[in-house]
């Protein structure tokens, strides 16, 4: 017997990506509902390349009861009204918004780092999805803090207009459509243009002077891998549609050479590492583009601290950033709990 499971916000760009991804994966489920607002209710939705499809159901009155799991990529105004009504009829949550993250009573899951924190889902019967940035850079990083104890991290951050949704992907083909035939430039989405620029702001300034997508990366870098980890974030939007790419410099306690690191990272689960010192020889943004993994190159030691290292670390925020990360917590929580499939 397989799982019944619900995807919310189906129609939308990290929905559409869970459905695929769950066809991919062969995801061991009966019965599959895609929800979303009312203004999609009727619609067909693919499920990923398999020719099927699933009819979108208004999620205001939807039932929740019955169902295994619930993948939810609606939002934080949203998912505040409909995650508890879920959880509260069995049906366990796996939300993709920042909304219930740094609950101590909700688990905040990247399950090749910290699958045993998922135990504690019975307490809300929701389990949170990180930050899409904070998800790549934990996976390349706990290999390493296994081995050497990292102490700090200095990360600059290259994120997608993906990253802000479909209305940010949008701004990007519009801006640069327009400058290059001479009209005006639409900004809308972002607080300056995005086309052939960069800005260094995602999210709300907060009053020290950082952004919620920094504060984001900080605490739930140590919530997943360690309280004890300093963590620093310069978070930067790119003219890249998707792919989130990160420059992290680490501090550990222990010494640990660049090959060690590289032989440690080759071995690690979800990293690919694809390190030629030579032309080419990394992989940037728009190679790692559906794929499952995170990719780490550029490794090499840092001699301006005791036991530094640099690295360069890209992945498919759609994917491990979000919809991915949230099927693998999905199926982590079928083999460690519900044991259907």
């Amino acid at each position: 017997m397989g799982y019944r499971i619900v995807v919310a916000g189906a129609t939308g760009n990290v929905g559409r990506e869970v459905l695929a991804i769950l066809a991919e994966r062969e995801f061991p489920y009966d019965e599959l509902a895609a929800v979303a607002s009312s203004r999609s209710q009727g619609d067909e939705i693919e499920i990923g390349d398999t020719g099927k499809t699933v009819k979108c159901q208004n999620i205001e009155n939807f039932d929740w009861s019955g169902w295994d799991m619930a993948i939810f990529a609606i939002g934080s105004d949203a998912t505040a009204i409909h995650a508890p009504k879920a959880a509260a009829a069995g049906c366990v949550v796996i939300d993709n918004s920042s909304l219930y993250r740094m609950d101590p009573d909700v688990p905040l899951i990247v399950p090749e780092v910290n699958p045993d924190a998922i135990d504690g889902y019975t307490k809300r019967n929701i389990i949170a999805n990180p930050n899409c940035s904070t998800a790549q850079m934990v996976v390349a990083l706990k290999p390493l803090h296994d081995a050497a104890t990292i102490k700090r991290v200095v990360v600059s951050t290259y994120q997608s207009v993906s990253g802000a949704g479909k209305a940010g992907m949008d701004e990007l083909w519009n801006q640069t459509r327009q400058i290059f035939v001479g009209d005006e430039k639409d900004i809308n989405k972002f607080t300056k243009q995005i086309a052939f620029n960069v800005i260094p702001h995602i999210d709300k300034f907060l009053d020290d002077g950082s952004t919620k997508e920094e504060w984001k990366m900080v605490v739930e870098t140590k919530k997943i891998l360690d309280p004890k980890i300093k963590v620093t974030a310069t978070c930067v939007r790119v003219p890249v549609f998707v792919g989130h790419s990160e420059a992290i410099n680490i501090e550990m306690e222990d010494e640990l050479s660049a090959e060690d690191a590289q032989r440690i990272l080759r071995e690690a689960p979800g990293v690919v590492l694809h390190d030629k010192r030579e032309d080419g020889g990394y992989i940037t943004p728009v190679e790692c583009v559906g794929d499952f993994a995170t990719f780490v190159s550029r490794v090499r030691e840092d001699p301006t601290v005791e036991n530094g290292l640099n690295l360069w670390c890209v992945s498919d925020n759609l994917r491990k950033g979000a919809a991915l990360n949230a099927v693998q917590i999905a199926e982590l929580l079928g083999r460690r709990h519900l044991k259907k499939g």
